[in-house]
């Protein structure tokens, strides 16, 4: 992606570093965010077996997790102020099994809308020096108002 984007919330870093702290799923990954930047996430995980498949690489799903948070929180780093973000639809191609010490999903913003964004994340296994790409995504991320200070689960 070559855009620059304007955030809408002047403290978008603080927003997307404070939801990023909340997300157990990426706490249990082990992930880090090790870039922020409007409409640009980055987030790294190292690999562990207990998130392995039958062959012992990373499974799918824990790549597909990297890949739907990393464009989520991009998306949010150009949401306005009091609003929280969330996946309502996304496709993933596997490119090569994940294996390596760790991987890295960067999530980049397609096209930024008032309540639809479009994001498309890369996922590379880390190997020393190698960065081999495993997966993209394409996903749209929906903007809404945020409830509770993001605290509070939603009931259906």
């Amino acid at each position: 992606m070559t855009a620059a984007w304007t955030p809408k919330n002047s403290e978008y870093e603080a927003a997307v570093r404070q939801s990023f702290e909340r997300q157990g799923m990426m706490a249990t990954l082990g992930a880090s965010l090790v870039h922020l930047a409007p409409g640009e996430v980055d987030l790294s995980a190292p690999y562990a077996p207990e998130f392995g498949q039958q062959n012992g690489y990373w499974h799918a799903g824990a790549v597909a997790s990297l890949a739907d948070s990393a464009n989520g929180y991009a998306a949010l780093s150009l949401a306005p102020p009091d609003t929280d973000v969330l996946a309502v639809e996304f496709k993933i191609n596997l490119l090569a099994p994940a294996r390596g010490a760790a991987f890295l999903a960067q999530g980049r913003v397609v096209r930024p809308g008032r309540t639809l964004t479009v994001c498309l994340a890369e996922v590379f296994s880390i190997e020393g020096p190698l960065r081999t790409p495993i997966a993209t995504m394409l996903s749209t991320v929906i903007v809404r108002p945020a409830r509770d200070g993001g605290s509070q689960v939603e009931r259906f």
